[in-house]
């Protein structure tokens, strides 16, 4: 695997949602206009360093996941792997165990029903079981006052200082989460249990109030509320495009066609303004970049108008639950003179778009590349508006 990372983390995503009353698995119930896996892979792929990905999922929907991990993941989908799952917890984690790769030295075992756990969590707990080499799990503080009980009859308080409620990921050095697991012989809670009952070490370190499970319905939208709470009304992207000139290539550019043009070189058809719209657009809605989408090593792209990039790009990011509000363009380059056509250029972009998009060129008197004529560059700047959180801004 490129970059043969050390960690790997393991999606369990095999549960059935009975108590959230959905008709498909809880990991594929939509969480504001995602699913719950997709929100919960948002937080994997994250993460600073690369991680093996691995995501169980309930038999029959691997498909489906897989092609969930794959739009999240972008160009890090070499990580990215899908197995089925078992008729229990456990049995789904071993599945999970079974494809990690040789150069994994580092397990996090994660819940995808906690949608919303911050990448600063999952590293936290795979920094914590480097430096310590044992299992790690996350931990807050309990806030209720415990009560142990017999039957009807308050018997005693439980001093709640020492008590944690544990989430997820839980992290293990590999080869002793795999011993543990071959050598459970009963069902456990937790992958700390299985841990612990093999005779293994468990430390704990701070977890987060979001990285909560979301369980009943009443979960379900607390979830809605936090991501609304926590989404700005709008963001701003910011895209840079340059591309040489190539006499032999037909000029492509703001979506227009240039005859008796020099074109520009590209894996596609070279259009810098679409390109830099596309980059700044995925820039703004927190989705990558055009080279982690549409990078030039897929042949599906070779030769194509900035036409399908845009309009691929429009419905990634409102899918993800924006809208364009509107695009600005800045051409710099010698030629094509764009004031003649540059109604019609903004008319088709707007049309691509749904939302107004501006043009302005200039040249700059000489210098750089772009004043010997050797080349284009494009600035975009967009702006996005939150669609189903706006209400609530």
């Amino acid at each position: 695997m490129i970059d043969s990372p050390r960690t790997a983390v393991i999606v369990v995503a095999a549960g059935s949602g009975t108590r959230l009353g959905a008709s498909v698995p809880k990991a594929f119930v939509e969480l504001d206009g995602r699913e719950i896996l997709a929100r919960c892979l948002d937080g994997v792929f994250g993460v600073q360093e690369p991680v093996q990905v691995i995501v169980v999922a309930p038999e029959g929907w691997a498909e489906r996941a897989e092609a969930i991990g794959r739009e999240v993941a972008g160009a890090a989908s070499i990580y990215l792997s899908v197995v089925t799952g078992g008729a229990e917890r456990q049995d789904s984690v071993t599945r999970g165990l079974e494809a990690l790769a040789p150069s994994i030295e580092t397990v996090l075992v994660h819940d995808a029903a906690r949608a919303l756990t911050p990448p600063a969590q999952i590293e936290r707990v795979a920094h914590a079981v480097v430096q310590r080499g044992c299992g790690v799990v996350p931990g807050i503080p309990v806030a209720d006052t415990l009560k142990r009980v017999d039957g009807e009859d308050v018997r005693e308080t439980v001093d709640r200082q020492a008590l944690r409620a544990v989430q997820t990921p839980q992290g293990f050095p590999r080869h002793e989460l795999e011993r543990a697991y071959q050598a459970v012989a009963q069902v456990h809670t937790d992958d700390a249990a299985v841990f612990s009952a093999a005779g293994g070490r468990v430390t704990v370190v701070d977890g987060d109030e979001s990285a909560f499970k979301i369980t009943t319905p009443w979960d379900l939208r607390r979830a809605l509320r936090m991501l609304r709470s926590a989404t700005p009304a709008t963001r701003t992207g910011i895209g840079i495009d340059a591309h040489a000139i190539d006499p032999s290539a037909e000029l492509w550019l703001a979506g227009l066609h240039w005859p008796g043009e020099a074109g520009l070189a590209g894996h596609s058809d070279g259009d810098a303004v679409s390109h830099a719209i596309t980059d700044a657009l995925l820039s703004a809605a927190g989705l990558g970049d055009i080279g982690g989408l549409f990078g030039t090593a897929d042949e599906a792209y070779a030769g194509a108008h900035g036409d399908v990039f845009l309009a691929e790009t429009r419905r990634r990011i409102e899918r993800a639950g924006w809208r364009v509000a509107n695009v600005s363009v800045q051409v710099i380059g010698n030629r094509p003179k764009l004031s003649p056509r540059r109604a019609e250029a903004e008319r088709v972009l707007t049309d691509l778009l749904g939302a107004p998009v501006s043009i302005a060129a200039t040249t700059t008197d000489g210098l750089g590349f772009t004043g010997r004529g050797e080349g284009i560059s494009v600035i975009a700047t967009a702006l996005l508006t939150a669609t189903s959180h706006s209400d609530d801004h």
